[in-house]
């Protein structure tokens, strides 16, 4: 560094420390400043407290009106619900209960079933199968306390003594006052035992009321393939008090409704396959009961609803003892509960249902207990049925074959009398030649109508068999509802969206047996030209639009039934000789005609009463 360099920095510094001892402030200005400084923080602090005291403010300001509004509710609850007050608020919670068999969910609110899932069933497209679920689900006491009106449906009840099997709900009303719901779902059961318990409700509610109302209500989804055919099966059913079972018209369009004034002893909510049914240990005093078909859902077919009059003792403590069914429509399970619910199932009224009670299911049954394959159990069915009506068929033909070898002396009746006005005498004729060698005109149609009630009792027993639900055989995937080998782009009127092979098969087999039997009855009456056509071809037309529809079980079994009865007559005309029958036939005519008992009676009450008969010339 040389030497101006230097003298350059020192005058710099000697600028600067000038400068600063210059412009030092004074002692007053030093004092003045930190007072300044001081009363700007006094002032911020002050900014700060006057924050805090009007946040406080607020929050105080909005405490209180949380406390009135809280008041303003609870005065609301206890004006709406009285003694049932602290009962209306909650949030809703569930406890499973559940066996080998059933898995069923309760909810604190209404302390009601809210789903039921059957653990060894899925729906057709292999989902979990539920009765019912969700929160459309209705079940709870309607009744007038403290001149309130009480939903048990909307309040929440408190859970206790909860186990796998069991749990009790309890809907207090006050200190020591409640109603209590116990649930205790049975070992490997279906059943469930529902008790009904009430303490100290009769302080709350009026001494003169002896029933009290149950709301019952769901939504009916649907399990089965055919949505057409499963809805035709599901309705609401009920049983009298020691008396018999009857069902809501399930064909309804729109909705069917019924008030029963008498004692019941259940009411069932039924699928095509499965049932919900609510059972009084005693009896329900009356009910209101119905149900509602839903359009246009993929989900539900029907929703059911009744109202239920429960026996109620005005007491202390008081119990109602029920119990629900959960389970298949299997006719075997429902027999075992001795209650008839196995009568819900629509088997027919009359024979057709002794029938099939006494004969196919037992039968059915016998043969499913070796045979897991049900096409081939349907097809030993069918054989024995029509083996065991043989006598039948065989008398029925041979009737109409002595018909047909008489043609030719029924054509020169004909021909005695071809006046129309001579139709009596020709018609009077005939009748006379046929008693006289022993041939009655409905000798082929009697034993055919004998075989009608077995035809009738298969139509209601397929399509109700919960042993064929979800059985494959060939090309159908389930023997309860269609088959089907094309599935259509659009719907054909009263015949549907498919095409069901089943069903055409069927109606095949009709036409050729039809054509067969026809064909000789044609031959000894030509006075009916219109009755081939309607038994050849219209018959088997109409029931190919009919059944294509129905169970894939039933159409494979009437299909069956033709083949062999086609096979049996074939067998049958092998073994008839005309010739010999007409000759017989003429023996026919030189016996004497012995006169009936009832002909006898009639004729001996004529004598005694003055009237001589006319001599014969």
């Amino acid at each position: 560094m040389d030497r101006n360099s230097i003298i350059g920095i020192i005058i710099i510094a000697g600028i600067l420390i000038l400068w600063t001892t210059l412009n030092k402030p004074s002692k007053e200005e030093i004092e003045a400043a930190k007072y300044k400084k001081d009363s700007l923080e006094l002032v911020h602090q002050q900014q700060i407290v006057q924050q805090e005291k009007v946040q406080a403010t607020q929050i105080q300001d909005t405490q209180i009106e949380v406390a009135t509004e809280a008041y303003v509710d609870k005065s609301q609850l206890r004006s709406m619900y009285g003694s049932f007050a602290e009962s209306a608020e909650g949030k809703q919670e569930f406890t499973v209960l559940e066996n080998e068999l059933l898995k069923i969910k309760v909810s604190n609110k209404g302390g009601r079933i809210y789903s039921v899932e059957l653990k060894e069933h899925k729906t057709y497209s292999q989902k979990v199968l539920k009765l019912f679920d969700g929160d459309s689900t209705v079940f709870g006491l309607n009744f007038f306390s403290e001149n309130r009106s009480i939903i048990t449906n909307d309040l929440f009840f408190v859970p206790s003594e909860v186990s796998k099997n069991s749990v009790k709900m309890r809907l207090f009303a006050g200190d020591n006052r409640y109603i209590e719901y116990v649930y205790t779902l049975n070992p490997e059961s279906y059943m469930v035992d529902f008790d009904i318990n009430f303490v100290g409700i009769n302080e709350v509610i009026a001494s003169n009321i002896n029933v009290i109302d149950l709301k019952w209500a769901l939504y009916s989804p649907q399990q089965e393939k055919g949505a057409k055919n499963e809805s035709m099966y599901t309705t609401v059913g009920y049983k009298y008090y020691q008396d018999e079972v009857n069902t809501l018209t399930s064909r309804s369009k729109d909705e069917n409704k019924e008030e029963l004034n008498t004692k019941l002893r259940w009411i069932s909510f039924q699928q095509q396959f499965f049932s919900s049914i609510l059972v009084a240990d005693n009896y329900f005093s009356n009910a209101i009961i119905e149900f509602t078909n839903i359009e246009n859902s993929d989900k539900y077919l029907k929703y059911f609803e009744s109202t239920i009059g429960i026996p109620f003792e005005y007491a202390p403590k008081s119990t109602v003892p029920l119990s629900f069914y959960f389970g298949p429509n299997h006719y075997t399970t429902l027999k075992k509960q001795d209650l008839g619910f196995e009568q819900i199932i629509p088997l027919g009224w009359g024979i057709f249902g002794w029938i099939n009670r006494f004969a196919v299911i037992p039968v059915f049954n016998f043969l499913d207990n070796f045979i897991t394959n049900y096409g081939l159990i349907i097809l030993i069915l069918t054989i024995m049925i029509k083996v065991a009506l043989f006598p039948l068929t065989y008398k029925s033909y041979l009737s109409t074959a002595k018909m047909r070898v008489l043609k030719p002396e029924i054509d020169e009746i004909s021909k005695k009398f071809p006046k129309k006005e001579d139709s009596m005498k020709k018609q009077q004729a005939t009748m006379a030649m046929y008693k006289k060698v022993g041939v009655s005109p409905m000798g082929g149609c009697i034993p055919m109508l004998i075989q009608m009630p077995i035809l009738f009792a298969m139509f209601r027993f397929f399509p109700t068999s919960f042993e064929l639900r979800q059985k494959a055989f060939l090309w159908a995937d389930d023997l309860s509802s269609y088959d089907s080998i094309l599935d259509l782009p659009f719907t054909i009127p009263a015949y549907g969206d498919h095409i069901s092979l089943f069903t055409i098969l069927m109606a095949v087999a009709l036409i050729f047996s039809s054509r067969l039997n026809t064909g000789q009855m044609n031959d000894t009456n030509q006075q009916m030209p219109g009755m081939k056509f309607m038994m050849t071809y219209m018959m088997p037309v109409m029931m190919l639009v009919f059944f294509n529809n129905y169970s894939a079980g039933l159409s494979y079994y009437y299909f069956l039934s033709n083949v062999i009865t086609l096979g049996q007559t074939v067998f049958i005309r092998r073994f008839v000789d005309d010739e010999a029958i007409l000759k017989k036939l003429h023996e026919n005519k030189k016996k004497v005609v012995k006169k009936s008992k009832w002909q006898e009676r009639l004729e001996a009450a004529a004598k005694q009463k003055g009237y001589k008969p006319p001599k014969k010339k």
